[in-house]
């Protein structure tokens, strides 16, 4: 993970919120699995005022705390973790904040766990693809043929540096992700808020139920991509919320964080919270389902899914 830097202007919440927000996924992922944390230097001492002591800190030039995103996509290949360094370039440089520093996260992290890394010369983010542990990748066509993101490369290309990368074989492309990630900031489309698979292989598939919702008609688009590919999917309901001070919500349960043992999964306050969660119960047998309050986080534009990365253990 990664110690947020503060609040942004626009988000309408609290340097202090945001550390509590962050702080509250990794003291309950620390229960359950080691948790290190990338922190700036002139901000240990407030990581250590809110975290556990549990969580291990390591001193480390950031921009920002996606490190979904920023860090790694670790592999394992014929029994050795191995780390891929994907291009960043601030998500299609659709930020006004400075990203030359989490340009260099995937290879520090790499370098601080002692694992061999892998450069790819693709530009993605670990929230810009979800995978089944075996053959099958979920992409998104606004994401990774982004015109900002690569330019020169196009769809066959795309999939075989993605397959080389990940052992997988199968790529299920989806057009668009939801509306919200659409505006200033956001990522053009990552699927982990909206698709991601189980243990089981099926697809857990966001479904917004407010018609007025634009992204009530991107749940039957997204519907009708996994039909067409033939994998099998579970509705889960969004928040009932629909709408922030700024515009349409991209509240998603999906963009929940598996860890040994547990689900840490965002809610909302919402009447919502309660259903999923047992709908998650099923969806993730023999794991404790454990709630945090995910709106904070969510105003600064991610989720749990987003600022959380594993490694895998041999």
């Amino acid at each position: 993970m990664g110690f947020p830097t503060g609040a942004y202007p626009s988000s309408g919440v609290s340097s202090e919120d945001v550390f509590k927000a962050w702080a509250s996924v990794a003291n309950l992922v620390v229960d359950h699995e080691p948790v290190h944390m990338l922190c700036r230097p002139s901000q240990l001492q407030q990581a250590k005022k809110y975290l556990s002591s549990a969580v291990i800190l390591h001193p480390a030039e950031i921009n920002d705390a996606w490190l979904r995103d920023t860090g790694p996509t670790w592999v394992v290949d014929n029994g050795q973790v191995r780390a891929i360094d994907w291009r960043f370039n601030g998500w299609g440089d659709n930020t006004s904040f400075d990203w030359e520093a989490d340009a260099l996260v995937a290879s520090k992290v790499a370098e601080l766990t002692e694992t061999p890394v892998d450069v790819s010369a693709l530009t993605n983010e670990g929230g810009g693809i979800h995978v089944n542990g075996q053959t099958t990748v979920l992409l998104t066509e606004s994401v990774q043929s982004d015109p900002n993101r690569n330019p020169d490369w196009d769809r066959d290309r795309i999939e075989s540096e993605i397959h080389a990368q990940l052992g997988t074989s199968i790529a299920c492309w989806f057009s668009r992700g939801l509306y919200r990630d659409y505006q200033n900031h956001g990522t053009r489309g990552h699927v982990d808020v909206f698709a991601c698979f189980n243990e089981g292989g099926d697809v857990l598939l966001h479904r917004q139920l407010e018609k007025s919702h634009p992204d009530y008609e991107r749940y039957s688009e997204h519907r009708k991509t996994l039909e067409q590919a033939g994998l099998p999917h579970i509705d889960v309901p969004a928040p009932k919320k629909t709408r922030d001070n700024i515009d349409w919500v991209d509240y998603s349960y999906l963009n929940h964080y598996v860890c040994n043992g547990a689900v840490i999964l965002p809610t909302f306050e919402d009447p919502h919270d309660e259903l999923v969660t047992e709908l998650l119960t099923d969806a993730w047998p023999g794991r404790e389902i454990r709630q945090v309050d995910a709106r904070v986080i969510f105003a600064m534009g991610g989720g749990v899914h987003c600022i959380t990365q594993q490694q895998p253990a041999i």
